[in-house]
C-alpha cells in the first residue's frame, strides 16, 4: 500500500527521476521480506508480518500470472538491453518499470493470499482512489496547492474550458482513465448496496460518497476517451446485470452524475480557478444534493407504492438527460474543433505500424518510438508519445510482447469475470483507453490492474474458504480436507501401498525404512528447491537495486553538473562521474563530451552511438568534431544521417549547413582546396534536400507542429558553399 500510494504521488510513475526512488524502496522492502519470510516460513505453515499473517504460498492458478507475465515483459526489455537495440538506455529503463511490476505483483500476491487479504485490498483501492480524487478536487477549488495539477491551454481541439484537470498525474487523459476506473468500481459497490432491502441511511451515505466528486473530476479532466471508455464500461455492465439489478445500478448513478455536470460547469466557467470560497461552496452544495438525492430515489424505490417507483424512475432519467446536456454544452465546441486531434492521431498510428513493420516478432527496444519518431514520421507533427499502448509494446517487443500483455489481459478478465464480477467494467476501462492513449506508460495504471487482479484472487480465496468451511470443522473427528495439503500428507497419498497378497507384503521394518527413505528424498528435494528460487530471487532483486541506485546516482551527478557554469571544473568532475555510473544516457554523454578536449571526446561519442544508434545529436556532435578537424567528407556522413534521423527539425538543418560550410573553408585554409569544394558540393547538395523537403510541407499543407520551413540563415550559407564550390572562397554575410 505504501508503494501504491508513492506511484500516487510521484505524478504516476511516467519517468525516470519517478520510477528510481520507488523501485529503490520497493526493493528494499522485498528483500527484508525475504530474509523475513524465507526465514520464518522454515518448518512452518505460515508467518506473522506485523499487520497481515501470510499463509505459505501455493502458485494458484490466477495469482501467480500476476508475477509471471511481469516478468516476462521484464525478460523481453533485458533481452534488448543485452543485445542491442535503437535506446540501450531505453531499454534498461522499461527493464527496471517491469521489474519494479514484477516486484509489487509479489507482494500485493502475498497480501491477496494472507488471512484479510480482501479487507485490505479494498482499504488500499479506497485510499489511492481517494486520494487522487480530492486532490484534484480541492486543487480545482483553490485549497490545495497541486503545482501542475491543472492544464491549462487556449486551444480549442485540446480544452473547451481553456484548462483541464491532470491532478496529481499531470496528464488529463491518463488522469481522467484512472478516475474513470475508480468511479466504475464506487458505481458498482452502490448498486449491490442499493440492491437490498431496507438500507440504513448511514451504510447508503458510507456507499455513494466517494461518487460525486470522482464523477466530477472525471468530467473536468475533460478526456473524450476516458468519458468514452467509462461509458462503454458501463454500458456492458448495465447488459450484464440481471433484470432485477439494473434499475438499481441507475438509481446509484443519477443524482452523483447531475450533480458533477452542475459541478462541472460552474467550475469550467471559471476556467477551473473559481476563489476558494465559492469554489468550496459549490462542491458542498454538490455533494450533499448528490447524497441526499440518492437516499430520496431509493426510499421511493424501496417504498413499495407503485406511484413511488415511477417517481423514482422519472427522477432517474432526468437527472440522466440534464446531466448529458450539461456536460454536452460545456463541450460541445471542442467536440466540434477535435477533428483535428483525431486526424493527427490517425498519421501516428500509420506512421507507427510501418514502423512495427520493420521489426514485427522481436521489436525495436525500450523507447522505440520516442528515439526513431523525428525519423519516421511522415510530416513535422509533435508526438512525442504513440497514443496507443498496444502500437507502443508492439515497437518495443514486437508480437511476442503482445502475445505476453494479451494473454495476461485475457486470463485476468477471465478470473474477474468469475470471481469478482463487480470488478469487470473498471478494468475493462483500463484496457480500452490504454488501447487508444499512453496510459500504459504510467506504472500507476499496471499497479491499479495487478492490485484488481489479486483482489480477485482473494475473493476467489475467501469463497472457497467459506464453501469447505462445514467440511473443515469435522477435522477434529479425524478428516483432514484442507485445499492444499502438507507435504506430509502428499507423501503419505504417493507412498499408499496398493492392495496386494499378503504373502507378497513387506515386513514392517521394511515398509517403515522405504517410507523413512521416500520422506527423506521428498524434503530434500522441496528444502533444494526452496534454496534455488531464494538465490534467483536474491539475485534478481540484488541486481534490480544495483543497477537502479547506479543510474539514480548518475542523475543526481548530471543534475549537479547543470547547475554549476559549463566548463567549470566541478562541474566537469560531476559530468564525469555521471558517465562512469551511467554512459548509456546520450544527452550526458554530450555533455561531457563538450568539455574534453576532441581526442578524448571523439571515443566517448562513438561509443555513446553503439548504445544509441539514432540519437540525431549525437551525430551532430561528430559532425562538428569532423568539421573542426578540416575532415569535411567525413562530416558531411555525420550532418546527412543527422537530418535524415529529424528531418524535420529547422535547428538541425541549420547546423549541419553552417558546419559544412565552416569545414570547407578551414580545409581550403590549410591549402586543400579540391576537398574544400567538395565539402561544398556536399553541401549544397544537403541545403536542396532541406528546401525541396520544406517546399514539400508548404505544398501539401501538412499539419505543421514543429514550424518547419526554410530557414533565412540557410540561404545565405547556401550562397556561400555555391561559391566555394565554384572556386570564389570569399564569404557573404
Amino acid at each position: 500500500m505504501a508503494i501504491l500510494m508513492a506511484g500516487c504521488m510521484r505524478r504516476g510513475l511516467f519517468n525516470s527521476a519517478d520510477l528510481y526512488p520507488v523501485i529503490l524502496m520497493t526493493g528494499t522492502i522485498m528483500m527484508i521480506f525475504l530474509v523475513v519470510y524465507i526465514g520464518g516460513t522454515l518448518g512452518k505453515k505460515h508467518v506473522d508480518l506485523g499487520l497481515v499473517r501470510v499463509k505459505s504460498l501455493h502458485p494458484e492458478k490466477w495469482g501467480y500470472a500476476n508475477v509471471a507475465f511481469p516478468v516476462a515483459m521484464m525478460l523481453c526489455y533485458a533481452i534488448h538491453g543485452w543485445t542491442g537495440s535503437v535506446s540501450t538506455q531505453g531499454s534498461i529503463h522499461e527493464m527496471l518499470r517491469w521489474s519494479l511490476l514484477a516486484m509489487f505483483a509479489l507482494l500485493v500476491s502475498l497480501l491477496a493470499a494472507s488471512e484479510g487479504g480482501v479487507r485490505w485490498l479494498a482499504f488500499g483501492w479506497q485510499l489511492a482512489g481517494g486520494m487522487l480524487v480530492l486532490s484534484g478536487i480541492l486543487a480545482v477549488c483553490g485549497v490545495l496547492p497541486l503545482p501542475y495539477g491543472v492544464m491549462r491551454i487556449a486551444d480549442l481541439e485540446i480544452s473547451s474550458a481553456g484548462a483541464r484537470l491532470g491532478g496529481l498525474l499531470q496528464y488529463p487523459n491518463a488522469y481522467g482513465a484512472i478516475v474513470g476506473m475508480y468511479v466504475l468500481e464506487r458505481l458498482t459497490a452502490a448498486a449491490a448496496v442499493l440492491a437490498g432491502r431496507a438500507v440504513p441511511a448511514s451504510r447508503l451515505f458510507a456507499a455513494v460518497l466517494p461518487l460525486m466528486p470522482a464523477q466530477a473530476a472525471l468530467l473536468l479532466s475533460e478526456s473524450r476517451g476516458a468519458w468514452l471508455a467509462a461509458g462503454c464500461a458501463a454500458a456492458a455492465v448495465f447488459a450484464l446485470q440481471r433484470r432485477g439489478a439494473r434499475l438499481p445500478l441507475l438509481l446509484a448513478l443519477a443524482a452523483p452524475l447531475a450533480c458533477a455536470a452542475w459541478l462541472y460547469r460552474q467550475l469550467a466557467a471559471a476556467q477551473l480557478a473559481p476563489a476558494p470560497g465559492p469554489g468550496l461552496l459549490a462542491l458542498a452544495g454538490a455533494w450533499a444534493a448528490a447524497l441526499l438525492g440518492t437516499l430520496l430515489l431509493c426510499r421511493l424505490w424501496h417504498s413499495g407504492a407503485r406511484a413511488g417507483r415511477a417517481a423514482a424512475v422519472a427522477a432517474t432519467v432526468l437527472a440522466g438527460i440534464a446531466a448529458a446536456l450539461m456536460a454536452a454544452a460545456s463541450t460541445a465546441e471542442r467536440f466540434a474543433a477535435g477533428v483535428g486531434t483525431g486526424a493527427s492521431r490517425l498519421q501516428i498510428w500509420r506512421d507507427a505500424l510501418q514502423l512495427w513493420s520493420e521489426a514485427a516478432w522481436l521489436g525495436h527496444g525500450g523507447e522505440t518510438w520516442r528515439n526513431m519518431l523525428r525519423a519516421i514520421q511522415s510530416s513535422p507533427y509533435v508526438g512525442g508519445e504513440v497514443h496507443s499502448g498496444l502500437l507502443d509494446l508492439a515497437l518495443d517487443t514486437g508480437l511476442i510482447g503482445i502475445a505476453l500483455i494479451a494473454g495476461w489481459l485475457l486470463i485476468t478478465l477471465h478470473s474477474i469475470r468469475r470471481f469478482a464480477p463487480r470488478l469487470l467494467p473498471t478494468v475493462l476501462v483500463f484496457v480500452l483507453h490504454g488501447a487508444v492513449d499512453f496510459d500504459w506508460s504510467y506504472s500507476l495504471s499496471w499497479m491499479l490492474f495487478i492490485w484488481l487482479a489479486a483482489w480477485a484472487v482473494a475473493l476467489r480465496t475467501e469463497a472457497e474458504s467459506a464453501s469447505t468451511q462445514p467440511f473443515t470443522n469435522r477435522s477434529a473427528a479425524g478428516a483432514s480436507l484442507a485445499p492444499y495439503p502438507s507435504i506430509d500428507s502428499a507423501y503419505m497419498v504417493m507412498t499408499e501401498a496398493p492392495t496386494v497378497k499378503p504373502s507378497s507384503m513387506p515386513r514392517p521394518s521394511q515398509r517403515y525404512a522405504y517410507h523413512h527413505t521416500l520422506r527423506a528424498i521428498c524434503s530434500r528435494l522441496v528444502q533444494v528447491k526452496r534454496y534455488i528460487a531464494t538465490f534467483l530471487l536474491a539475485c534478481w532483486l540484488g541486481g534490480t537495486v544495483c543497477m537502479t541506485a547506479r543510474y539514480a546516482w548518475a542523475d543526481m551527478q548530471y543534475r549537479y553538473a547543470l547547475a554549476e557554469p559549463i566548463g567549470t571544473t566541478t562541474s566537469v568532475e560531476h559530468l564525469k562521474s555521471a558517465y562512469r555510473l551511467n554512459p548509456t544516457r546520450p544527452d550526458l554523454v554530450i555533455a561531457l563530451a563538450r568539455t574534453l578536449p576532441q581526442a578524448e571526446a571523439k571515443p566517448i561519442l562513438l561509443d555513446g552511438l553503439s548504445r544509441s544508434p539514432k540519437d540525431s545529436d549525437l551525430y551532430l556532435q561528430l559532425g562538428r568534431l569532423a568539421s573542426h578537424s578540416g575532415e569535411g567528407k567525413q562530416a558531411g556522413k555525420y550532418f546527412i544521417t543527422a537530418t535524415a534521423l529529424n528531418r524535420y527539425d529547422v535547428d538541425t538543418w541549420r547546423t549541419s549547413l553552417y558546419w559544412m560550410e565552416h569545414a570547407a573553408m578551414r580545409e581550403i585554409s590549410e591549402g586543400q582546396i579540391r576537398e574544400g569544394r567538395q565539402t561544398a558540393v556536399i553541401g549544397i547538395q544537403m541545403l536542396e534536400c532541406y528546401r525541396e523537403l520544406a517546399t514539400q510541407v508548404n505544398s501539401k499543407r501538412m499539419r505543421n507542429d514543429r514550424r518547419f520551413l526554410l530557414h533565412a540563415s540557410a540561404s545565405s550559407t547556401g550562397e556561400n558553399l555555391h561559391r566555394i564550390a565554384m572556386g570564389s572562397f570569399g564569404r557573404v554575410r
